[in-house]
């Protein structure tokens, strides 16, 4: 697949560019970018970042970074069982557990709820940062809410990390599945209320929380040209004196 010119290949992470020192200095470079492709398509085009993950996975599959990033890419295409199995090899290689949220996300998404939430109680989980603790805990209540049970996912959420009120990475997400969750069980204003403090912690606009709040006010959003106003036409010459 085409690289840009201006990927060189040296905008990946040092760690990574650490590990590709075991390739040939050749190998390395074309490696590093199509990992820079991977990274920098992932969100605005996944099926070109995935493209780009098989070219690098097919250089060098035995490189952790490089089946992790294949596992990201397969994960935003939903190839659910493909991302779990790059993630176990990355996982495998490294030792890190790290990636234990995604792999029991991955569970979910092949329909086997029931396995994320045996993952969701493994030592593993012990392991993680609290990023990914609380990760972790938004894999167990989406879990939770695929097995229809919406009181347990709603318990699942609450936390220390959903009382707090200081504003982490993870904050915005953590109170929007709350929030989510309680409206799914009928719990509307204690919906809004969360859904409120989403909005304030949401910075990067990470989710649709304003968007959620306002539907739940009953305001409606209107396009700045009404049909009237499409339909409208300027004077006909005719109209005009001669």
């Amino acid at each position: 697949m085409p690289i840009p010119e201006d990927v060189t290949g040296d905008e990946i992470d040092k760690d990574v560019r650490q590990e590709l020192q075991s390739l040939p200095k050749t190998l390395a470079e074309d490696v590093a970018k199509n990992l820079v492709m991977v990274a920098r398509l992932i969100d605005e085009d996944p099926e070109g970042a995935y493209g780009y993950s098989k070219v690098a996975l097919r250089l060098a599959s035995r490189v952790a970074a490089v089946r992790e990033a294949a596992g990201f890419a397969a994960y935003a295409n939903q190839k659910y069982s493909e991302a779990l199995a790059e993630f176990r090899a990355a996982r495998r290689m490294t030792g890190n557990a790290e990636l234990w949220p995604l792999m029991a996300d991955c569970e979910r998404g092949l329909g086997r709820p029931e396995k994320a939430l045996e993952m969701a109680g493994a030592p593993d989980v012990h392991k993680l940062d609290k990023a990914g603790q609380v990760e972790m805990r938004l894999v167990a209540a989406g879990a939770r809410r695929d097995m229809g049970q919406l009181d347990a996912a709603i318990v699942t959420l609450q936390s220390p990390e959903l009382a707090s009120n200081a504003v982490q990475p993870w904050t915005a997400r953590l109170r929007y599945a709350y929030a989510d969750a309680l409206l799914a069980a009928g719990r509307e204003s204690e919906a809004r209320e969360w859904f409120a403090k989403a909005v304030e912690s949401d910075k990067d606009g990470s989710t649709d929380a304003s968007d959620r709040l306002a539907e739940l006010d009953g305001v409606e959003f209107v396009d700045a040209f009404t049909d009237d106003d499409e339909s409208a036409t300027p004077d006909d010459d005719s109209d005009k004196e001669e």
